[in-house]
């Protein structure tokens, strides 16, 4: 499948054996300009569009190949919080606009969907219906702005990243990956409803997303568990995002403790699984993305 600037398309280059990059962290580089908390990072891609377009600069230039929107929240019920729910296809066009302007030929745009912190009827307020109804509306609009790939991110419950990937997969041409977050408890490796890694890359994968894996909530220690377990179960394309670990509190900071040096360590043994597509999460920077660039490609990024 060819992308739209006549390039070979991520899964022809990941069936050619590539090994693909991803970007690191949107909320810790928004907070480092101008992004205050508790306001919505979402608001910036209309209020703010230089800042979003020079974060997928930074990070095309660290050498990533594939960069995610600032649509994390860009769902229906989150920006109601923010009285923004009518401009919900306004706000991920946009964000999907300010990362393909700052894409070089041959590199990605992928949107991105994180949880929507509802629950399904009858647990909660919300049907089916209305959170696929919220998808297909974000996944049309990334496609609308140029994206190549969506990704639904940081889900802790499968009927909802089910749905998602199902929304995207039956109303755009998009590639489409999902991502779930694991905590590891006296029984394992477990998201906050049940699910373990193994049933996740099952159905994720049944759903009919593209490529599956994990992000988020983790060190990358811990990170290459959880991936050695889910290629146990599947030949089929894996993608890991790794915290630079789990935040810390100091002086009324967050801080992320591990180094560009010690990911990339552990991003080779990942490489080595292997895992298809790598990249950062929580915490991480331009700098963890050169370190793993450099670690598991040993090409040059830009300064």
């Amino acid at each position: 499948m060819v992308d739209t600037d006549g390039q070979p398309g991520i899964l022809d280059r990941l069936a050619a054996g590539e090994l693909l990059i991803f970007d690191g962290a949107t909320g810790t580089y928004l907070q480092e300009h101008g992004l205050i908390p508790g306001d919505s990072p979402e608001l910036m891609n209309a209020a703010a569009p230089d800042v979003i377009k020079g974060m997928a600069k930074t990070y095309f230039d660290a050498g990533s190949d594939i960069v995610l929107t600032n649509t994390f929240g860009g769902n229906r019920f989150m920006l109601k919080k923010y009285k923004a729910d009518d401009r919900l296809f306004e706000l991920n066009k946009l964000a999907t606009e300010h990362a393909r302007s700052a894409a070089p030929p041959g590199k990605y745009v992928s949107g991105s969907i994180g949880p929507t912190g509802e629950f399904i009827e009858p647990l909660g307020n919300v049907t089916e219906d209305e959170l696929y109804e919220t998808f297909t509306e974000m996944s049309r609009a990334f496609e609308a702005g140029g994206a190549d790939a969506v990704m639904i991110e940081t889900q802790l419950g499968l009927e909802e990243a089910k749905l998602a990937v199902r929304a995207a997969k039956e109303n755009t041409n998009l590639v489409v990956m999902s991502t779930m977050v694991f905590d590891k408890g006296p029984r394992g490796y477990f998201t906050m409803m049940g699910v373990t890694p193994e049933q996740a890359v099952e159905g994720l994968q049944e759903a009919g997303a593209d490529i599956v894996g994990t992000n988020c909530g983790n060190g990358i220690e811990r990170m290459v568990e959880i991936a050695t377990r889910m290629r146990a179960v599947t030949d089929g394309y894996l993608v890991v995002q790794s915290n630079a670990g789990l935040p810390i509190i100091r002086n009324g900071q967050t801080c992320y403790l591990e180094t560009p040096e010690f990911m990339a360590e552990h991003f080779q043994r990942l490489a080595e699984l292997p895992i298809n597509i790598l990249g950062g999460c929580c915490g991480t920077t331009a700098d963890h993305i050169r370190a793993l660039v450099k670690s598991v490609k040993g090409e040059p990024t830009l300064a």
